[in-house]
């Protein structure tokens, strides 16, 4: 049986709904749904010169994979749109097809959720407080510590904090949440990637790792007491180091994950 993922093409005048139809024209060893306005995914189509077909989404029927077809979910824009011009009435519908979408990946509809891109501001015009899909996505699932991280072949790069100003990231690392974030890490490197002595790299939040404390105290009264206490607990920790000399390929070599402060 196919596994299915979910879509949300994110903001409807951004380049989300086109993505949508160009992957359509395509077949995937899945079946994938989109959750958006048919009508949008139609007059993108169109505008690409692409021919497609769009099919409600039926949960009862067999999972298929057929290029040039489209399951949708639909949800309906609450105003026309118009490629590149943003507009905050459409906020709510595209916190409406994230719902939508997260309501089907919790009830077991779903194996994975792929999100497009969403323009924060334009959300945040409309009234609604919104950072971004991490903190989002981590209200709708009521989880009680969610860290993102981004990966690529070779590289994963956890984070301490999301999107937040520079001038409150130092008050936002504390010891808690840096141990906490560090225990959902190192979980989830064993659990869902199978790396079963998780080797972890830790960058300090100061230029140079604080330069022993001449630019940051930090990484002395903060980072190397989590360090040092879950060490003892038996993880394999390395840092605070110097984020502007981690990255070399010597290092990487020797690490499953990396985390930073930001």
């Amino acid at each position: 049986m196919l596994p299915r993922i979910v879509i949300t093409p994110g903001e409807p005048a951004g380049i989300g709904s086109d993505l949508c139809v160009q992957i359509a024209q395509q077949t995937f060893p899945c079946e994938i749904v989109v959750v958006s306005d048919p009508e949008l995914l139609n007059a993108r189509a169109q505008r690409l010169g692409l021919a497609v077909r769009v099919e409600i989404f039926d949960p009862q029927q067999t999972a298929t994979a057929v290029a040039g077809t489209i399951k949708v979910i639909p949800v309906k824009l609450r105003a026309p749109v118009s490629c590149g011009k943003l507009d905050s009435a459409n906020a709510e519908y595209v916190l409406d097809t994230l719902r939508t979408a997260v309501t089907g990946c919790m009830d077991g509809s779903f194996a994975a959720l792929v999100t497009g891109p969403v323009h924060k501001s334009i959300i945040n015009d409309a009234g609604i407080a919104f950072s971004g899909h991490t903190e989002f996505l981590a209200e709708l699932t009521r989880a009680p510590h969610a860290v993102m991280m981004l990966a690529a072949p070779g590289l994963r790069v956890a984070l301490v904090t999301t999107h937040l100003p520079l001038h409150a990231v130092s008050a936002a690392v504390t010891a808690p949440h840096l141990e906490s974030t560090l225990r959902v890490l190192h979980h989830d490197l064993i659990t869902r990637f199978g790396i079963k002595t998780p080797r972890i790299l830790v960058c300090g939040l100061n230029p140079h790792a604080g330069e022993g404390g001449h630019l940051g105290r930090e990484e002395i009264e903060v980072i190397e007491p989590v360090l040092d206490k879950l060490r003892g607990d038996g993880m394999q920790l390395r840092g605070p180091l110097p984020a502007d000399t981690l990255f070399l390929p010597s290092n990487l070599k020797q690490a499953d994950a990396v985390l930073a402060m930001y």
